[in-house]
């Protein structure tokens, strides 16, 4: 079988958005090709000695996506472009020309595997499933997470954001909403660090298999992480099911975009006092998610950055 690949050419500043906004019109597993050089970090996680020297960088990046030959290409591109002329309003993301090709059937789906190794978020350390635990962090917070091919792994900032907030504010009486639940690793660490009960929603029914495995690797006691699949904006009924007023903390690791509506809605489920953890924010748009929080009538208590991301955290008085 053999699968359409699209290519778009950007800025390797603008890639973290260009992937976001992909996102948005359902684009997943978006391969990136640039000549940025590797961190420290990211050399640490390759386990070599000696990395070779690359080309310097251009600048350039360009992020491919696959599409099965069957699939309606021109309904998607058209939403593809149209996403990412509305960008460019917002900032430069170069040329953002797309180009088709053809390439052979291969495993590439799973091939991001090869360097995805286990990694700390502070004290906490998190594990791939074809990985195993070393001896020496055996006895760590552990989180065995295994993303598939539709989540995240908690490696990227935005998660991450949201991870050292949970650590401040999750108690053994935590009840806490998880807004975009994916791979379950948000829900997985408030557990870990002691909450009571978590319910997870999120518009993916592929969430329901992800979060049960992530659930069963990691010992957690099934009652204790419900899930809920659908869209919490607008739909009466699973805003019904999440109940109201009963949540001590709501995450939501999600777009700008999703926050703005999602806010005035989620302060109905949550107690008072209740904690509001948010992330996926660019810092370009920090300022209007904080005054969405705002005029939605909660108290902004932290902002936190890590890179070009931005985690906002208030509290309903």
């Amino acid at each position: 079988m053999k699968w359409n690949r699209f290519t778009v050419k950007t800025k390797t500043e603008a890639e973290d958005i260009v992937i976001s906004t992909l996102a948005e019109v359902g684009i997943e597993g978006v391969e990136i090709q640039d000549k940025q050089p590797l961190t420290e970090e990211d050399k640490a996680q390759m386990f070599v000695d000696i990395m070779p020297e690359g080309p310097a960088d251009d600048g350039v990046a360009y992020l491919n996506f696959y599409l099965e030959e069957d699939a309606d290409k021109e309904a998607i591109l058209k939403d593809v472009r149209e996403a990412l002329d509305d960008l460019k309003n917002f900032m430069d993301i170069g040329e953002a020309t797309i180009e088709e090709s053809q390439t052979e059937d291969k495993d590439w789906i799973n091939n991001w595997k090869q360097y995805f190794h286990q990694f700390y978020v502070d004290d906490i350390l998190i594990v791939p499933s074809w990985e195993e635990v070393k001896a020496e962090d055996k006895d760590k917070m552990i989180l065995h997470i295994d993303p598939g091919t539709a989540f995240g792994t908690g490696m990227h900032e935005t998660t991450q954001l949201v991870i050292r907030q949970l650590k401040k504010y999750v108690t053994p009486d935590t009840e806490m909403l998880d807004v975009g639940t994916g791979s379950g690793i948000l829900g997985i660490v408030a557990l870990k660090l002691g909450a009571k009960h978590v319910l997870g929603t999120d518009l993916d029914p592929c969430a329901v298999p992800a979060v049960a495995e992530n659930k069963e690797a990691n010992q957690i006691v099934d009652e204790t992480f419900d899930m809920v699949i659908g869209n919490i904006i607008d739909d009466k009924a699973i805003q019904d099911q999440a109940g109201y007023e009963k949540y001590d903390i709501v995450t939501a690791n999600i777009l700008a975009d999703v926050l703005i509506p999602l806010t005035p809605v989620i302060v109905n489920q949550m107690k008072k006092g209740a904690y509001y953890i948010t992330s996926g924010i660019l810092d370009v748009k920090e300022e209007v998610v904080v005054e969405a929080v705002k005029a939605a009538g909660l108290t902004v208590v932290e902002v936190t950055h890590q890179g070009e991301w931005v985690s906002v955290t208030a509290r309903k008085d």
